[in-house]
This record gives structure tokens, C-alpha cells and sequence, in this order.
């Protein structure tokens, strides 16, 4: 009987050795000092003076100075593992939560959560990830979609998702940034070159029988993402829709009564980048279309109402290695279009520009100090401020009014400080 244990047990320990397996525990600690400041600009549409009981300031300033964290890579805590299956197959896992470090707070697993499968013919990943047309905004930029030299395509998408999006009880950011319920697929990493992935996102939402327009297709994503990457060059087309709103209007029989709302965020994004050795240069193209369309009844049957808002980006970049460190700088920039400026009256667009510059200089290969300084532009904001209030930080515009007087944002500045260790 001894006998048979020590075979058995034997047997076990070598079927646990066939099937490798390994788990990593991975992190980044991003702490820093930053300062912004945003100033709002008084605004008069009208063409008769504003009737108040004192003549009001011009601008209106505010200003914040803050312990930050990831002002140069994003504070978060990891775990990921793969086995090894055999025949060239593997699963996975990944579990990475957003840390506050500033604080002690953490996000549990909300910037990544996923399960996977891969082998020769690509990876299967369920669960929290983030979307395809993101990438284009994070890696085609030098400082990323972080700090104060955040690339202005993601802040002004992030403001778009949080106004129109239809979020998530996870973050109001999401279907921009990450989607939760996703199924995507991964090409093989053996392709010459060429990557790419795609996307689709449940909503989850529930079907009632006998109900018009149950379920709502509220909070699903699909989109996907193609690029080649040889040598010193890389380059990615993506495309990602979702669905912000979809609901159908019942009246008090319970009856479809005509009015009706659908709206899409769809995002396509063109990015590249060309390592040159003493500098790579980055560029991105960007067009979100927010497409509302609307029905109600009316005099003389339905009306239809359509609004095609369309947000224009475009980014570039370059970073220059300096010994240790490496020097940062890029521009960017969103125009709004608001497809209903000239029925209405006076043009309702506006945009917003920045321009931010950095350095960070490396003390290891997993520590670095660095500094960035950044400055946003924004003009007629008034018409969109939800969405084009742009800031650098978290000090927030004064933004009054509904477009003929009040307030507008204007200008924001910020800096930040800090030093970075990864592990």
C-alpha cells in the first residue's frame, strides 16, 4: 500500500510539472506634487449689453495644488499567470486594480480582469479590458493618457463618455476607456508583424416579452483594432461603436407612443510611430461622431430629428533620449462640429489645444524622477462645455450660462513633480 502512495503521488507531481504553470505580482507606485489652474472667460452673445447690478470680472481663475499620483505611469497592483497546456496552448489570467497612493485607496481589479485562452490561432479573452480604439489614444502618444501632458483626444472622449456615454456602475468612463462583459480576440503574435484584436461587449440589459423595444441595446460595444509593427515603425487603424441610449417611449396603456431616442459614440482613430534612434515621432487622427436621433409625434405625424456631432483630433509627438533620461513634448487637438450651428443661428463649434513638454530622467531601470508641464486653449467652449471644458488636472472651470452669457472656460495650466518605481 506504501508502495502504491508513493507511485501515486509520484504520478501527480509529474502531470503538476508537465503543466507549467507561473503567477506574477507586478506593480507601480507613481507619487508627485502638481499645481493647475483654470481660468474662465465671460462671454456675451447678445448684441445688447448684460444688465447687471456690477459690471462682471473678465475672467475668473481657479487653482488647486494636489498630492497626485500616475503623472507619468498610472499607480496600480497585479497579478497575472499563464499555464502551459501543451500542443503550443496556454491559459491566463490578469487582475490589475488602480491604486491611490496619495491616499492608500484602491479600485479593486477595475483596470483589468480577464480570463484567457490562447494557442496557434490567437487568444480568447473574457471579462474587463480595455476597448480597441483606446490603444490608438495611449500608445500613439508620449505621455500617454496620463499626467498633465495627457493626450487632449482621450480627455475630451473621457468628458464625451461621462456626458453621453452610457458608463457603468464601474466608472462613467466606460465603453471609452475599458469595457466590462467583454469577449475579445487576439491574432497570433506570428504574423509578420501585423496585430490586431476585436471586440464586443454584452449589455446585459433584460428583455421583458411583450415590450417595444425590450431589451435596450443601452451600454453594448463592438469594435476592433488592425496594425503592423516592423522594426522602427508602427501603425493602427481601430473603429469602436456604442450604444449611449436606445429606448423606445411608452404611453399609459403601456403602448408605444412615438417617441423614441437612439444614440451611438462611434470613434475611428488612426495612429503611427517612427523610432528615428535620436528621437521617435508619434501622430494620431481622430473622428468621434456622437448620432442621436429622435422621433416624436407630431402635428402632422412623426418628427424626426437628427444630430450628428462630430469631434476631429490630431495629435504629435516626440520623444528624444537625453543619457538617462528623455525629453517630451506633443500637440494635440479636438475641433468640435455641431452639425445644427447653422440652422440654428450663430455657429455653435468650438476647440480646445494643448501643448505640454517633460522630462523624466531614469535613476534604474525601474525608477525615475520627472516633471511635465502642460497648457490648454480653448475657444467658444461655451457651446459644448460638458465635453470641451478640457482642463489640465482637477481644477474645474467656472462654466455658466447656455451659451449667450455667463462664463466659458478658457485656459488651463499645470505642472506636475514626482517620482515613479516600478516592480
Amino acid at each position: 500500500m506504501k508502495n502504491l502512495i508513493a507511485a501515486a503521488a509520484l504520478l501527480c507531481g509529474s502531470a503538476a510539472a508537465t503543466a507549467q504553470s507561473s503567477v506574477t505580482v507586478f506593480g507601480v507606485l507613481d507619487a508627485g506634487v502638481s499645481y493647475y489652474t483654470a481660468k474662465s472667460s465671460f462671454y456675451n452673445n447678445t448684441s445688447q449689453p448684460v444688465s447687471l447690478p456690477q459690471t462682471p470680472p473678465a475672467g475668473v481663475s481657479r487653482s488647486q495644488t494636489v498630492m497626485s499620483n500616475s503623472g507619468t505611469s498610472n499607480s496600480r497592483l497585479g497579478f497575472r499567470g499563464v499555464e502551459d497546456l501543451g500542443g503550443g496552448w496556454a491559459a491566463g489570467f490578469w487582475l490589475e486594480a488602480a491604486l491611490a497612493n496619495d491616499t492608500g485607496g484602491a479600485t479593486l481589479f477595475s483596470r483589468r480582469s480577464t480570463v484567457s485562452l490562447s494557442g496557434p490561432i490567437g487568444e480568447i479573452r473574457v471579462g474587463r479590458d480595455f476597448t480597441p480604439t483606446f490603444w490608438n489614444d495611449s500608445v500613439f502618444s508620449p505621455f500617454s493618457t496620463i499626467g498633465v501632458g495627457a493626450n487632449v483626444i482621450s480627455t475630451v472622449s473621457t468628458n464625451l463618455a461621462v456626458a453621453r456615454g452610457p458608463g457603468s456602475a464601474t466608472a462613467a468612463s466606460d465603453n471609452y476607456l475599458r469595457t466590462n462583459n467583454s469577449i475579445g480576440y487576439f491574432l497570433p503574435p506570428n504574423l509578420g508583424g501585423i496585430y490586431g484584436q476585436l471586440q464586443y461587449a454584452l449589455h446585459e440589459n433584460v428583455s421583458q416579452s411583450g415590450q417595444a423595444g425590450s431589451p435596450s441595446h443601452r451600454g453594448q460595444f463592438a469594435g476592433g483594432r488592425l496594425g503592423y509593427a516592423a522594426g522602427a515603425f508602427d501603425i493602427a487603424l481601430a473603429y469602436g461603436e456604442s450604444v449611449a441610449a436606445d429606448t423606445t417611449g411608452l404611453g399609459a396603456t403601456g403602448q408605444p407612443n412615438g417617441v423614441n431616442l437612439d444614440e451611438k459614440l462611434k470613434t475611428l482613430n488612426l495612429g503611427a510611430s517612427y523610432n528615428l534612434g535620436f528621437m521617435k515621432l508619434f501622430g494620431e487622427l481622430s473622428r468621434v461622431k456622437d448620432q442621436r436621433t429622435s422621433t416624436a409625434p407630431g402635428a402632422t405625424g412623426l418628427l424626426l430629428t437628427r444630430d450628428d456631432d462630430t469631434y476631429n483630433g490630431a495629435l504629435l509627438g516626440v520623444t528624444v533620449p537625453v543619457g538617462a533620461g528623455l525629453i517630451k513634448a506633443a500637440y494635440s487637438r479636438v475641433k468640435f462640429d455641431n452639425d445644427l450651428g447653422s440652422a440654428a443661428g450663430p455657429s455653435r463649434d468650438a476647440s480646445v489645444d494643448k501643448i505640454a513638454i517633460g522630462y523624466e530622467h531614469n535613476l534604474s531601470k525601474r525608477t525615475a524622477l520627472y516633471v511635465t508641464a502642460a497648457r490648454i486653449r480653448a475657444r467658444n467652449a461655451q457651446n459644448n462645455p460638458a465635453v470641451m471644458g478640457a482642463a489640465v488636472g482637477t481644477a474645474t472651470y467656472l462654466s455658466t450660462g447656455t451659451g449667450t452669457t455667463g462664463y466659458a472656460p478658457a485656459r488651463s495650466t499645470g505642472y506636475d513633480v514626482g517620482i515613479r518605481h516600478a516592480f
